[in-house]
């Protein structure tokens, strides 16, 4: 004879709820949000700095707006304007639309993305982050928060093996998306070249670079290529780029998260960045 076991170890179950409850409940919440989610390209923003710094941006054209009455309040004393009216609503209503562990803050925002501008379109002068098949969508947020704290220019990554922007990655960027221009390409390598042929220096950096970073002559403008975690910079990106550095490390960990990777370059190529 079986009984029916108890999960424990699911989010949100309740104390002596069987697997077969929670599963079936797991599988009601993805209809349910599959039901609620958006179509075509939309943008989804939640949380209280992405959706206000969309809001403050002239060029992101929003489509819908949910706030609870607290956000609504909170929004109204700091006297931000909605460019469409939102809709109020209970917290639960938000939690539905986005994955079980998303912090909205009471503010979900659908938007039409924001233009693309091509290689030919950045500044001559500034610096850019350039991704090859980063594909964590926390990562690339938390990537697009330095590049604005750095003040880089854009981010350009291929239009395959690469999160979306929007939902988590909007969500761990925290507002970035307005701030940094993300260009996506067909074809890294060409658009490496691309940068070279307008003047950019382009630094590769991976662990087994024979280069210190923190020692190589920079000048803007200037292109940071990083790589995913595990894989690194592909062998074509590698021999495109006009250097391949390293981070040296003084710890007893040599190796960082991609994203913690980036902070460190960027800072590294702010303090000793040389106009050209």
């Amino acid at each position: 004879m079986s009984y029916p076991t108890k999960d424990r170890g699911r989010a949100g179950a309740k104390p002596g709820t069987t697997r077969e409850q929670a599963e079936r409940r797991e599988r009601f919440q993805r209809a349910q949000r599959e039901s609620l989610r958006p179509g075509g390209d939309t943008a989804i923003l939640y949380g209280w700095h992405p959706v206000t710094a969309a809001l403050a941006n002239p060029r992101r054209t929003l489509r819908k707006l949910l706030a609870t009455e607290n956000a609504a309040r909170k929004l109204a004393d700091e006297g931000i304007t909605a460019k469409v009216a939102p809709e109020i609503v209970r917290p639960d209503a938000i939690a539905a639309r986005l994955p079980p562990d998303a912090v909205h803050q009471g503010l979900y925002a659908e938007a039409d993305p924001l233009p693309s501008p091509a290689i030919e379109e950045l500044a001559a002068d500034g610096l850019v982050l350039v991704l090859d098949q980063v594909t964590d969508p926390h990562n690339v947020g938390a990537i697009f928060r330095s590049a604005a704290a750095f003040a880089a220019t854009a981010i350009v990554t291929t239009a395959r093996h690469s999160p979306e922007a929007t939902g988590v990655l909007a969500k761990a960027a925290s507002g970035a998306l307005e701030h940094v221009a993300l260009v996506t390409v067909q074809n890294l390598a060409r658009a490496l070249g691309d940068l070279k042929e307008r003047g950019f220096l382009v630094v590769g950096l991976d662990a087994g670079g024979e280069q210190d970073f923190a020692a190589l002559a920079l000048r803007a403008p200037l292109a940071l290529v990083l790589g995913a975690e595990g894989k690194g910079l592909r062998q074509l990106t590698k021999e495109t780029c006009d250097h391949v550095a390293r981070l040296d490390l003084p710890g007893a960990i040599q190796s960082l998260n991609v994203s913690n990777a980036a902070a460190v370059a960027l800072y590294v190529a702010r303090s000793r960045l040389k106009p050209a």
